[in-house]
């Protein structure tokens, strides 16, 4: 099957702008993507085997998402690719764009925010840098992550202050703070309300294609994943049983007919025996 792979901007990163605004100096950093390599991955909880030999490659600065029934195992794959977890068969490996290994540096954003309530939004950023970072550096960089997701006039205030889908973009503002090479999320929208979900969707459709970044994506929401995804994967029971091209370029519009179709072959794969 061939796959599409996004192609990233012409112009600088450092040229882009949004709402009329130049990007702040410390956003203009590219990511270094990372590609995937996964073979016969297994993963086993005692005598419950989540996982069976999963043979999967994802090119660097793709985005995949994947689509399944609960408990096909979908959030135990991400836990795997991140680190949370260890898979207990089969090998996971990590390439550069320039083929070599290499570290996946790879931050994951989960359904909810997380944020730490003592903190305001921008050291709740910062947070995703890690300790030994100077303070200074520290802000800079936050605030060029809130930058990228539209939240840099809420930098000083508290987390209680803010909305579900505003809380929710911080999340995602500290997940990519230290420049990830993949970032990985776990229903990152679910609990948010229609409109505030599509408004999200096409914001990280936009802060990935800007920063290049490797995504995997966990959803239930089929329209969701081929309105982000190059590429969707079905899991049934541990297993790949649908690995579908979306081949429309970006950004996608919703309503689109022939994503409409795409999602219908997803449904029939996730639904097959109802």
């Amino acid at each position: 099957m061939s796959l599409h792979i996004h192609e990233r901007p012409a112009t600088s990163p450092s040229a882009i702008t949004t709402n009329g605004a130049t990007r702040p100096d410390a956003a203009s950093t590219t990511t270094q993507a990372v590609s995937l390599h996964l073979r016969g991955v297994e993963k086993r909880f005692g005598d419950n085997q989540v996982l069976r030999g999963i043979d999967l490659d994802i090119e660097a600065g793709q985005f995949v998402a994947i689509v399944g029934k609960s408990g096909c195992g979908k959030s135990t794959l991400l836990r795997l690719l991140v680190g949370l977890d260890q898979h207990t068969g089969g090998e996971i490996a990590f390439r550069g764009e320039d083929g070599n290994p290499a570290k996946a540096d790879a931050r994951i954003v989960f359904q909810e925010p997380r944020l730490l309530p003592w903190f305001n939004v921008a050291k709740n950023v910062a947070v995703g840098l890690g300790e030994g970072v100077d303070k200074d550096e520290a802000r800079t960089k936050a605030l060029a992550a809130l930058w990228e997701v539209h939240l840099r006039n809420k930098a000083e205030e508290w987390p209680s202050q803010l909305s579900g889908g505003q809380r929710q973009r911080v999340a995602l503002a500290r997940a990519l703070v230290s420049r990830p090479g993949l970032l990985v999320l776990d229903e990152p929208l679910g609990a948010l309300d229609a409109l505030t979900r599509i408004s999200m969707q096409t914001l990280i459709a936009r802060v990935w294609r800007e920063l290049g970044f490797t995504a995997v994506l966990v959803t239930h929401d089929v329209s969701e994943a081929v309105h982000l995804a190059d590429r969707v994967i079905v899991l049934d029971e541990g297993r790949i049983s649908l690995d579908l091209a979306i081949p429309q370029p970006h950004p996608r519009k919703h309503g689109d007919a022939e994503l409409a179709e795409l999602e219908g072959k997803l449904l029939a794969a996730i639904l097959k025996d109802r």
